[in-house]
């Protein structure tokens, strides 16, 4: 089967009030993340059709973990902290094929 996109990498960007309960991806600046992400996979002639896709997502309901990246049709997530992090994922998972364990989080719901 054609896929439109190789891959679409959601971006968890959701803001929730400073005294919510619990945290939210864009305290930890997700926004700005996603956006570094999506320029250097165009920097890297990665984006488009055919490639793959930086997008901004509302909650993934994930928050204490984040902020929090799921990249699909893989099904993997990921935490990360920096622009490294995401070079990382980039190089190894997207390009080469191979997660990044250390960035994993894991498959079971947290309590």
């Amino acid at each position: 089967m054609d896929v439109y996109y190789r891959k679409h990498l959601f971006f968890c960007t959701n803001q929730r009030a400073e005294d919510a309960d619990r945290p939210s991806c864009a305290q930890c600046g997700s926004p700005e993340l996603r956006a570094w992400a999506k320029a250097r996979l165009k920097e890297l002639g990665l984006a488009g059709a055919g490639g793959v896709r930086a997008n901004t997502a509302g909650c993934l309901d994930r928050c204490e973990l984040g902020p929090v990246l799921a990249v699909y049709p893989d099904g993997v997530w990921y935490t990360y902290i920096d622009e490294d992090d995401l070079e990382e994922i980039i190089q190894s998972h997207i390009i080469g094929g191979k997660p990044v364990a250390r960035l994993m989080l894991p498959n079971e719901p947290v309590a």
